[in-house]
């Protein structure tokens, strides 16, 4: 669609809008339209303060046999997708165990149920304004929350201290939170050009920053996982020999060092981390293998044990490639074509 520039006056230069977007808006002559200046110099015009889109809602049918886990994970969808109010509606009565994941979710979601009967749950989010938010502090905060939490599993492996290993487990409900935050955040400004100028993004800004936050989600939950691995050993009354412990500790030291570097690196557009990657990769897989040797030749004949050892272990290499994956990811963004 194409528009001729016209003259008005002296000094203005004007262009019509088309007439079907003017309807579709519902827009009348004297009603205010807003525009924008996207980065690669296009503009942007919407509809004004007085016509900006309602929040929308969405009805979820509830099967009578649905198990709770798919139905979390359609809610999360929901919500991840933009939608403000979520109407559950079942064909029957909704068991006890959906009500209780639903609640359990909404929690996570920071949503509100409004309504509720035997039949029907409405859920609303809590005073999200998409336009308000600051990306980069969301990031920060992630990040900020997930390196506690790897720091401290290795500090409470070291010191066996249940209460900071305890401490770590709780932490993963908040990285959660603010992942599936940032999840739609990235989602609506992918399909929205007004929010995706606000927050300074453009579509491949998205799919960069839904890497970053995806591996910090991960490198949380691998962190959470060897704080869990810590306290049943703790509940069984078992302990992890010495010197397989010192490597360890060394080992995720390690991983946490380049999981830090490569978010700093993502953030600050900085590539010349990405040549140190491999030879600390190397280093983590070198003591892995030592881990896994002790481990295994040890005289110690407990399958609990054994098993606590290679979850850690592992975790701790995943907490590596989570790493490398963002280290990538700078990379490729700081050679991002300029526009």
């Amino acid at each position: 669609m194409e528009r001729k520039i016209m003259s008005l006056g002296r000094s203005s230069l004007v262009i019509s809008l088309p007439k079907n977007w003017v309807q579709l808006n519902s827009l009348n002559k004297g009603d205010v339209v807003s525009f924008a200046i996207q980065r690669d110099r296009s503009l942007v015009i919407s509809p004004g303060a007085e016509k900006k889109r309602k929040h929308n809602e969405i009805t979820v049918r509830i099967e009578t046999s649905e198990d709770a886990t798919l139905l979390v994970r359609r809610i999360i969808a929901c919500y991840l997708n933009g939608y403000f109010g979520i109407r559950l509606v079942s064909g029957s009565v909704i068991s006890v165990p959906q009500r209780n994941a639903i609640r359990n979710v909404a929690g996570k979601l920071y949503m509100r149920i409004m309504d509720s009967d035997a039949q029907t749950m409405y859920l609303e989010t809590l005073g999200v304004d998409e336009s308000d938010a600051s990306l980069q502090l969301a990031l920060k905060r992630i990040h900020s929350i997930c390196l506690s939490m790897c720091n401290d599993a290795l500090k409470s492996l070291k010191t066996s201290d249940m209460k900071l290993a305890r401490s770590v487990f709780s932490l993963d409900d908040d990285v959660d939170y603010f992942s599936f935050f940032v999840l739609r955040l990235l989602r609506t400004a992918a399909q929205d050009p007004v929010l995706a100028n606000v927050l300074g993004i453009d579509p491949v800004d998205c799919m960069d920053h839904q890497t970053l936050v995806y591996r910090v989600e991960h490198a949380a939950d691998y962190s959470a996982d060897i704080a869990r691995q810590i306290i049943m050993l703790d509940e069984s009354q078992q302990e992890i020999p010495e010197d397989v412990l010192t490597l360890m500790f060394t080992a995720g030291t390690e991983a946490v060092d380049l999981y830090a570097k490569a978010v700093n690196a993502f953030l600050l557009k900085d590539v010349t981390f990405s040549i140190k990657i491999p030879e600390q990769q190397q280093r983590i897989e070198k003591l892995d293998q030592e881990i896994a040797s002790k481990a295994f030749m040890s005289n110690q004949k407990s399958a609990q044990l054994i098993h606590a050892i290679c979850c850690i272990r592992g975790n701790i290499r995943k907490i590596a490639e989570c790493a490398a994956d963002i280290a990538e990811t700078a990379v490729s963004r700081a050679f991002k074509v300029a526009t």
